[in-house]
């Protein structure tokens, strides 16, 4: 047997995440749902959307609308020096989300995914998918598409499907 397909089974059931903060807590999403990290740019609003929806970006020729998680779950919004864009591919959309900070790439196995425990009604469970325990901090795992809701996928269609503003 060969060592690739070795390491394949070794690695069954592990899958890498990106974990990042909103309002000081850490979450993570599935490494493969990222493609690439950016600093927060210049974002153009739109008009009669959602306050969590922030607008559109230009991305090499591409629109992606960007959408401020930490607004849409009730935390403080506050950009720094630190807070960042995670561009994700949600089929049949491309989305960025801002966020507090990036703090790793983190490789987690099934077996160290602990269900969701029971939160305080006013919590955002529905889009918990599990818990994972890194050192002393607890890290969210976070289901994107459930977090974005029918309404936030509407938004971020029509933005980047209507013509963008000419900026002066």
């Amino acid at each position: 047997m060969s060592s690739g397909i070795q390491n394949k089974h070794n690695n069954a059931g592990t899958k890498k995440y990106l974990c990042f903060s909103l309002g000081g807590e850490s979450y993570a999403v599935p490494l493969l749902a990222v493609r690439e990290v950016i600093a927060v740019p210049e974002i153009t609003p739109v008009p009669h959307t959602p306050s969590h929806f922030l607008g559109i970006m230009n991305l090499r020729g591409q629109v992606i609308s960007i959408i401020d998680l930490r607004t849409k779950f009730g935390l403080k919004a506050e950009l720094t020096s630190r807070s960042a864009v995670i561009v994700c591919d949600l089929s049949p959309i491309s989305l960025g989300i801002v966020v507090n900070s990036i703090n790793a790439v983190l490789s987690i196995s099934d077996q160290d995914i602990q269900p969701k425990p029971d939160i305080a009604s006013n919590k955002n469970t529905a889009y918990i998918t599990g818990v994972s325990k890194q050192g002393e901090r607890l890290v969210l795992l976070l289901d994107l598409a459930k977090a974005l809701d029918v309404e936030d996928l509407v938004a971020a269609r029509e933005a980047q499907q209507a013509p963008q503003a000419k900026t002066a």
